[in-house]
C-alpha cells in the first residue's frame, strides 16, 4: 500500500465590489384572488414606471420568487370549538435590481423606489459582476497553497513528493458580498423637500474563502 500524504488547501481572496445588487419585496392582499393578482400586476407596473424614468430598462428587474399563499383566523363558536376560516390570499413578488457600482445611480434608485405607489420593501447589498472568475482564483489559491504545504512537509520528513492522487472539493455556493450594509428610511428618502442624496462610500472589501483536500503520493 503506498504511502500518502493528505493536505488541506485554503484559497482567499480579496475583491472590490463592482455590483450593486437591490432586493424587493412587493405583497398584495384580498379576499379575492383576482383583485390580489391584479394589485400585483399593478405594483409591478408602478415599480417598472418609476425606474423607467431614470434610464432603467424594463428588462432590468427580475423576479427572484413569486408566491400566493392563504391566510386563515381562528375563531371560537357558540360551543367553545376553536374553527379555522378563510381570511384572504397574499401575493407576495420578491424581485431584483442589478446595476454596476455608482452611488448617484444607487440614489436615484433609491429615490424612484420608496416614492412608487407600491411601498417594496428594500435590501441593499454589494457584489461582484464576474463571480465565476472569483470562483477560479480561489481555486488556483487554494491548489498552490495546499501543494506547498505538501512539500514543506515532505521537505522537513526527508521524503519526497510524488503523484497527486486525489482532489476533494465540496462545490458549494460562495457568499460572494461586501459586508457593508446601506441603510435609509424610507420616509427620508421620500421627503420632497430632501431628495435622495448620493453619499460617496466605499464599500468593503469583499473577502470570501475556499478550501480543497489533496491526496499525493510519497515516492
Amino acid at each position: 500500500m503506498p504511502r500518502t500524504i493528505t493536505v488541506k488547501g485554503i484559497g482567499k481572496v480579496s475583491t472590490k465590489p463592482d455590483l450593486v445588487v437591490l432586493s424587493l419585496e412587493m405583497v398584495s392582499k384580498d379576499k379575492e384572488y383576482d383583485k390580489a393578482m391584479d394589485s400585483a400586476a399593478e405594483q409591478l407596473a408602478q415599480l417598472n414606471e418609476c425606474l423607467a424614468a431614470i434610464g432603467f430598462e424594463k428588462e432590468s428587474v427580475k423576479t427572484a420568487n413569486f408566491n400566493v399563499d392563504t391566510t386563515y383566523e381562528n375563531y371560537k363558536d357558540k360551543q367553545g370549538n376553536y374553527k379555522r376560516v378563510f381570511s384572504e390570499y397574499v401575493c407576495c413578488h420578491n424581485l431584483k435590481l442589478s446595476f454596476d457600482f455608482d452611488m448617484k445611480k444607487l440614489s436615484q434608485a433609491l429615490g424612484a423606489v420608496v416614492k412608487c405607489l407600491a411601498h417594496p420593501a428594500l435590501n441593499i447589498e454589494f457584489t461582484v459582476k464576474d463571480a465565476t472568475a472569483v470562483n477560479e482564483e480561489l481555486l488556483r489559491e487554494a491548489t498552490v497553497n495546499a501543494k506547498r504545504k505538501a512539500e514543506l512537509l515532505c521537505e522537513a520528513s526527508g521524503v519526497k513528493l510524488g503523484q497527486l492522487l486525489t482532489i476533494d472539493y465540496n462545490w458549494g455556493e460562495l457568499n460572494i458580498y461586501s459586508d457593508t450594509r446601506y441603510d435609509m428610511d424610507e420616509c427620508l428618502l421620500a421627503a420632497p423637500e430632501m431628495g435622495p442624496r448620493p453619499i460617496d462610500i466605499e464599500p468593503d472589501d469583499i473577502e470570501v474563502r475556499d478550501t480543497a483536500t489533496f491526496v499525493w503520493e510519497i515516492e
